[in-house]
């Protein structure tokens, strides 16, 4: 289990995190709880298919203005494997939290639907003609982990190591914790997917805007720390 050490801001209510957390997992229950056909039905209807949003043999920019292109936002919320859930929420929590706290909520909410549309638009140029949906918040959740590499450089996390019957507190660098996750993409990206595809360059296209979005944020969030 991971919790961030608090600092000495006054408690505010950070709601983004829970509730996409939350509609992460009712989407998850209720895609699970599909019968088969229809999950996959769901999947191709909702994910984001390069084959069906962009076609090699013409112009992007008409293609960027069809309305099919909603598919890059809801493919977010899809998820067909709890490792793919689990890893994903789990690193969204460890670094959404503190990272809401600095950014506010609805700024970032922006980073993460934002973050996680382009990361898939990446996706899916990268991967033009496949017919594999593009599935899960990964993206997006690279985002949020490149926008606080950006805000706290040199972060160290708090974690709770269970050691038998005892819990033993211990401090981390940040860096050690998106080391495991870098680790964690490129496993799922070089495994592969039973119903959809991982995409590396999504992940990197994802971490590039968290990063930028930091950087052109500095002085909303530098004026929000300081109320």
């Amino acid at each position: 289990m991971f919790v961030h050490v608090e600092t000495r801001r006054k408690h505010q209510w950070l709601w983004a995190t829970t509730f996409l957390v939350c509609l992460c997992v009712v989407a998850f229950i209720w895609l699970a709880v599909l019968p088969l056909p229809r999950r996959i039905a769901v999947l191709q209807e909702w994910g984001t298919v390069p084959a069906n949003v962009f076609d090699a043999h013409e112009a992007i920019w008409p293609q960027l203005t069809d309305p099919s292109l909603l598919r890059l936002f809801t493919a977010l919320f899809i998820h067909v494997t709890w490792l793919h859930l689990l890893s994903n929420l789990l690193f969204l929590v460890i670094f959404g939290l503190p990272g809401e706290r600095a950014l506010g909520s609805l700024r970032f909410l922006s980073l993460f639907v934002i973050g996680g549309v382009v990361a898939n638009l990446i996706g899916a140029l990268s991967l033009a003609g496949v017919r594999l949906p593009i599935i899960g918040c990964s993206g997006a959740v690279s985002a949020v982990v490149g926008t606080y590499v950006a805000l706290f450089p040199r972060a160290r996390l708090g974690l709770v190591l269970p050691l038998g019957l005892y819990l033993q507190f211990v401090r981390v660098p940040a860096y050690l914790l998106i080391g495991i996750w870098v680790l964690l993409q490129l496993l799922f990206s070089y495994a592969g997917a039973s119903y959809g595809a991982y995409v590396w360059w999504a992940h990197i296209g994802g971490f590039l805007f968290g990063l930028a979005f930091a950087l052109l944020s500095r002085d909303a969030i530098a004026r929000r720390l300081r109320r």
